[in-house]
């Protein structure tokens, strides 16, 4: 599951915009990775001025986003250069396009870590996750060690 906590100034986002970057995002992964929709989550926090310092100074024009990856494991150089290549891509039109400063970064989380519903989840590719990404949602699998 990838998780994206967009930290935001106060009305940076329409309800629109935060649907729109919601499913660019899912998208990018669904594309690109072949994860289930339902295992991506966006979050929106949006904090007022005095809330959000950069270099101990307010801002009004800057966003920040924390990702936390669980699903996959970018585990080689070149597959985190083509990830952050990719995240970015899919945040120009929400944020640099818009006139944001922003800055992001990803923390992995091992697999084994991870749970949905009580159910851990199935292996990368497998036939129970394409089972999962049709389904859009959780199934119980036999689960091979």
């Amino acid at each position: 599951m990838p998780l994206w906590n967009v930290y935001t100034p106060v009305g940076a986002f329409t309800a629109d915009q935060k649907k729109a970057f919601a499913k660019d995002v899912t998208a990018k992964y669904i594309e690109t990775v072949g994860i289930p929709a339902f295992y991506v989550v966006v979050t929106f926090r949006e904090l007022p001025e005095e809330d959000f310092l950069v270099g101990g100074e307010p801002v009004g024009n800057f966003i920040r986003i924390f990702v936390d990856h669980v699903a996959r494991q970018m585990d080689t150089p070149e597959l985190r250069k083509w990830a952050s290549d990719e995240f970015e891509k899919a945040l120009v039109p929400h944020v640099k396009d818009r006139g944001f400063d922003w800055e992001w970064h990803i923390d992995e989380t091992p697999l084994d870590l991870w749970q949905v519903q009580g159910i851990t989840p199935p292996p990368p590719l497998s036939e129970a996750e394409r089972l999962w990404a049709k389904e859009n949602r959780p199934v119980p699998y036999e689960a091979t060690v």
